[in-house]
């Protein structure tokens, strides 16, 4: 399978690195010119739990996509939710026909955004569960030590060769299988990046110490909760969050089992490996915040099925009201919120 990769950010980097390492065909293209000339000039250093290696990585500028000739077989979308669009269409332009296939490789629910321009017939979602960060060009370093890595699935939830068979090239990075729930696995998801990224890009603490430290841990269950509802609201059936079951995030914040919730995610975190997660990398580099595409997606969508979510949508407004690259992380920033949590 010849594979592209659109966005060679933190996870890009992490998955075309290790697929190239173990003899895959991969091209690398993205818009960070330094990125670029710094895999190009020393190869793609990767680090931390996936090892230490220096990958001979194929990298194309994005202005440079335009020359490549031989198309892909899939291409992995995996910019900001805000770049869908265009990524998409890059992609669409470089697939190999028939046969070839986007994979949505992306935070948040982006599938049907990238069906829109790609064919439903021609979209594979793929739900990400490795972390990573990237804080310097050309050197891309892997933060967790999980079971799972990837969840590929189908839009309309069947078992497909395609899916087992990109399930099975992704098992050369971590763990991967194919399910037949994906919008269930991509609202899991949803919850996570909405618990963790937030409120990491207001405090600056780590992906360990949100799930870990009680005043973030606190607001990041009430989150979840508001999650689990709206998504069920919509019609969708949410796997386990963090490997707790959906029910349990509700239940805590109706005032059943919260201590036991506290007590698992506090013990999840230990799998953890100083990671950022990727809205405080954002944050730190002065970069817009994918906030509307996690926080803000689960806040219109209660609108829409009429279920409340002040919780997220105080997140959503703290991060806008500092503006792009105007906020400076501090913990006091997580104060404000947790006024508004019910309970003691």
């Amino acid at each position: 399978m010849r594979i592209g990769i659109v966005g060679a950010g933190a996870i890009g980097s992490v998955v075309g690195g290790l697929l190239t390492n173990a003899g895959h065909d991969v091209t690398l293209i993205d818009q960070w010119p330094e990125h670029v000339e710094a895999m190009r000039r020393h190869g793609l250093r990767l680090s931390g739990t996936c090892g230490e290696h220096v990958v001979k990585v194929t990298a194309r500028h994005l202005h440079e996509a335009q020359a490549i000739e031989e198309p892909f077989d899939a291409v992995f979308v995996a910019v900001k939710s805000y770049d869908t669009e265009w990524a998409t269409a890059l992609a669409v332009r470089h697939l190999r026909e028939p046969g070839g296939v986007v994979v949505d490789f992306q935070n948040g629910l982006n599938d049907e955004r990238v069906a829109a321009i790609a064919g439903r017939a021609r979209t594979l979602g793929c739900v990400i569960t490795i972390g990573a960060g990237l804080y310097e060009p050309g050197h891309a370093t892997r933060t967790d030590t999980g079971k799972v890595g990837f969840k590929v699935g189908e839009l309309d939830g069947q078992e497909t060769a395609r899916a087992r068979e990109l399930a099975r090239i992704l098992n050369d990075v971590a763990p991967a299988h194919v399910t037949t729930n994906l919008w269930g696995e991509r609202w899991s998801k949803l919850a996570v990046n909405c618990m963790a990224n937030p409120l990491a890009g207001l405090s600056g603490l780590g992906s360990a110490e949100v799930r870990s430290e009680p005043v973030p841990r606190r607001l990041a269950i009430a989150i979840a909760a508001e999650v689990v509802r709206v998504g069920r609201a919509s019609g969708y059936e949410i796997e386990p969050i963090y490997g707790i079951a959906a029910q349990r995030f509700v239940d805590a914040m109706e005032g059943r089992g919260l201590a036991d919730v506290e007590r698992d995610m506090a013990a999840g975190a230990r799998h953890l490996s100083g990671g950022r997660p990727s809205l405080l990398q954002d944050v730190l580099r002065g970069r817009r915040t994918e906030i509307d595409y996690l926080n803000g997606y689960v806040s219109t969508a209660g609108r829409r099925v009429g279920v409340p979510t002040p919780v997220n949508d105080a997140v959503v407004k703290a991060i806008r009201d500092h503006g792009v690259g105007r906020l400076k992380p501090d913990p006091k920033h997580l104060e404000a919120l947790a006024r508004i949590l019910p309970g003691p």
